[in-house]
């Protein structure tokens, strides 16, 4: 998801998918130790004693692409930089142990900025029971975090995207579109959003963009019902989803209808003209899981979810074959393709 002020240059001619579905002929082939390699949320090793694992993943917060610095807060910059991680390790039903942070800062930033970036840093390992091992630090022209994450799971206990089936149903955890409405209020000029930005919702919308919830112990829930496959949802579900069925061989039927749309992006609609359930749909950056179950694992997870979690399992859709699509069921029960629509770091967005 773009931040606030970002600049639109031309877009280069590939999307994202596209470079990586390149990148992953060239480095096909069998590697020792590799379990999973590059495609998932994460990838998986070997671990150094049987029976285990380890969780490998990486991800980059870039200045002007994903934050702008003048809009927010450097201890939620920090925060948002580990948990963004973590959430992918809990994708893979992985528990998150160590983390290294390679850091680059434009000139201008101040000690005390970064302090308080450690600060937020410091406070997500914390919430996470992640310890941050080391790192790198360079200047550059602009504020980059690169941050890896190590994670562990039992060996042959990790879900990847690839293992939907026909029949599985379609789950989300939580609501969806909260911080793509919390991204819209800081593109609004105040004047135009009244009494929002002092709201309780309004509050909770920027929150949702700023301070993100990894679902670890939901993804081992969500694993242990039997989900067959799982990913986080970065970059919408429209788009998350499609990449899931595409890894898995299948297709999809989503009911628009019980997409679980943030009750506060609703109330954003009476203020700004946003369509709720395409920020649901699309938004991104939401970091809650959608994975496939088998229509016996549904009750027993959702239950979980809520007894352990206090965390709401929505069914949204089921399974199909592959050759019958990519469809979203409206309202009425006619149908329409569902466009794989959300941000793309190399696309329109």
């Amino acid at each position: 998801m773009e931040p606030a002020g970002a600049s639109h240059p031309t877009p280069p001619s590939f999307t994202e998918d596209e470079l990586i579905a390149a990148i992953r002929r060239v480095l096909s082939g069998d590697h020792p130790g590799v379990v999973l390699g590059v495609g998932d949320d994460a990838a998986l090793v070997e671990g150094s004693r049987p029976g285990a694992e380890l969780v490998l993943t990486t991800d980059m917060l870039v200045e002007g692409v994903h934050f702008d610095r003048a809009v927010v807060a450097p201890r939620d910059l920090g925060y948002k930089a580990i948990v963004v991680n973590v959430s992918d390790v809990a994708a893979m039903a992985g528990s998150p142990r160590y983390a290294l942070l390679s850091l680059g800062l434009s000139p201008g930033v101040e000690p005390a900025w970064v302090m308080e970036l450690y600060g937020g840093i410091r406070a997500a390992c914390d919430e996470y029971a992640l310890s941050l091992v080391g790192g790198d630090l360079s200047r550059g022209r602009d504020v980059v975090l690169a941050v890896t994450v190590v994670g562990a799971v039992q060996s042959g206990r990790a879900v990847p995207r690839s293992g939907a089936r026909a029949g599985d149903r379609i789950v989300v955890t939580g609501a969806l579109g909260a911080a793509a409405g919390g991204l819209a209020l800081t593109r609004t000029p105040p004047a135009r959003l009244g009494d929002a930005l002092g709201s309780d919702w309004g509050r909770e919308l920027l929150r949702a963009l700023d301070r993100p919830v990894a679902r670890v112990g939901e993804a081992e829930t969500l694993a242990q019902a039997g989900a067959t496959a799982m990913m986080d949802l970065s970059d919408g579900l429209a788009l998350d989803l499609h990449r899931l069925c595409r890894e898995s061989g299948v297709g999809a039927r989503v009911r628009l209808a019980d997409v679980p749309v943030a009750p506060q992006v609703r109330l954003l609609a009476g203020v700004l003209d946003v369509d709720p359930l395409a920020l649901a749909l699309s938004g991104g950056e939401d970091y809650e899981l959608v994975a496939t179950l088998p229509l016996d694992g549904v009750a027993r997870a959702r239950s979980d979810l809520d007894e352990r979690f206090g965390v709401a399992l929505t069914e949204v859709g089921e399974v199909v074959e592959a050759e019958l699509g990519y469809v979203a069921v409206r309202d009425d029960g006619s149908e329409r393709e569902l466009e794989p629509r959300g941000w793309d770091h190399f696309g329109t967005g």
